[in-house]
């Protein structure tokens, strides 16, 4: 009969392994507390210029080298507004990840193949808002390129529509620092604000200390909307008058038609980008830095000029009193500010505004420049309701409007 016998050198009792410590969890704890950094308020145009799109619910791009912190900056923005993000590297996906997979039905006959979007474009729309983060775009091939365009401009994805709250940002590295880099399509370049990510040493160095600046929300304000919009499609509508060639270029090599340049699609993105800033009293320097982003350097530059000798008055106050004020004397001006006083008249219409913007118009004649204030009039006189008589302010017009079919002769 054999016996089974311990050997002495062996251990009495074994430690129970689940009740070791984790060799890993001290070091976890440590990179967490490295991981959870204060933030501080400060100055900083590029992170305002961001928020300041992203608000407006325009497409960003953020051009900077790899490691500048452009992931690391749309994160605070996500968290700031208190929005899910959803990150899409976009360099490794197919052209169907965007266009969506083609599910056959019963009946296709009937129902037709609908194309079943990614998961994460339905976390996004059962979130109803956030933000998706296309990253290193500059990898993504043509083809890739070409499926986003849709996604970039219209916010679908395959059969899905993205909900209105959903934003878009991408980032890209400079093809000559991307890997595999391409140049982006004019058409996709077109869609989006071009913002050049920097980085400053001395936020870094505050930032390794344990602060960061602290990514400004912009708030819009809505007693501001009226006169922002209307003095943003002034300063747009008068700039393109006075410089009709900057309405559209595409230029010439490959390499600026990938970035950001002037066409009526980023002029409209320029209006709105405007219109917010005024709205929510933004920074200059991060309303220019936007403005350049949407229509490119040389038109941006122009139009920032522009704007420095432009200081329109506030339309809704000129008119609640249209008596007390003086009509600029440069025609660019004057343009510009009629513009901006009929869309306003237009985004708050009653016959008292009508009136007064009649008034308004009436001191342009009187100033001797009847032909700036012509196609002010015609565009106030489209907004006339028919009970509305017709005020004193228009005889001026008159021959004018009824040429135009915009007042019947005989009014």
């Amino acid at each position: 009969m054999s016996t089974i016998s311990t050997s002495s050198r062996g251990p009495v009792n074994a430690p129970d392994e689940s009740s070791a410590p984790d060799p890993l969890a001290a070091a976890d704890e440590l990179g967490r507390s490295l991981g959870s950094p204060r933030t501080e308020p400060a100055a900083d145009p590029q992170l305002e210029a961001l928020a300041l799109a992203v608000s407006a619910n325009l497409p960003v791009l953020l051009w900077g080298e790899p490691g500048i912190g452009k992931s690391a900056g749309l994160r605070q923005l996500a968290t700031g507004l208190g929005v899910p993000l959803e990150t899409v590297i976009a360099s490794v996906h197919e052209p169907s990840d965007f266009a969506g997979l083609p599910i056959i039905g019963d009946d296709p006959a009937a129902t037709g193949v609908p194309m079943a979007p990614p998961d994460w474009a339905v976390r996004l729309a059962a979130s109803g808002r956030g933000i998706v983060f296309f990253d290193e775009l500059s990898s993504a091939p043509p083809a890739v390129q070409a499926a986003l365009l849709r996604v970039v401009l219209e916010r679908r994805v395959g059969s899905l529509a993205l909900p209105e709250p959903v934003r878009v940002v991408a980032a890209a590295n400079p093809p000559s620092s991307a890997a595999d880099g391409w140049h982006l399509s004019p058409p996709l370049a077109n869609r989006f604000v071009h913002l050049r990510w920097t980085h400053d040493p001395r936020t870094v160095a505050r930032g390794m200390a344990g602060t960061w600046p602290a990514v400004p929300v912009p708030v819009v304000d809505p007693a501001r909307v009226s006169s922002a919009v209307a003095r943003a499609r002034g300063t747009i509508s008068g700039f393109l008058t006075a410089r009709p060639g900057l309405a559209h270029h595409l230029p010439g090599d490959a390499e600026s038609r990938g970035l950001a340049w002037p066409s009526p699609r980023t002029w409209e993105m320029a209006l709105r980008l405007l219109a917010v800033g005024y709205a929510t009293g933004a920074g200059q320097k991060a309303v220019a830095a936007a403005l350049v982003g949407a229509v490119g350097d040389g038109a941006g530059l122009e139009l920032l000029n522009y704007l420095e000798n432009l200081d329109l008055p506030d339309p809704d106050r000129v008119l609640a009193d249209p008596d007390a004020f003086a009509l600029p004397a440069r025609g660019d001006r004057q343009l510009a500010f009629l513009t901006a006083v009929v869309s306003a008249v237009q985004s708050d219409l009653t016959r008292r505004r009508w009136e007064a913007g009649w008034t308004v118009l009436a001191k342009a004649v009187e100033a001797g420049v009847p032909d700036v204030a012509a196609r002010a009039a015609a565009d106030l006189a489209a907004l006339r309701d028919t009970d509305w008589p017709v005020p004193t302010g228009i005889d001026a017009f008159l021959d004018l409007l009824q040429l135009s079919g915009a007042l019947p002769a005989g009014s």
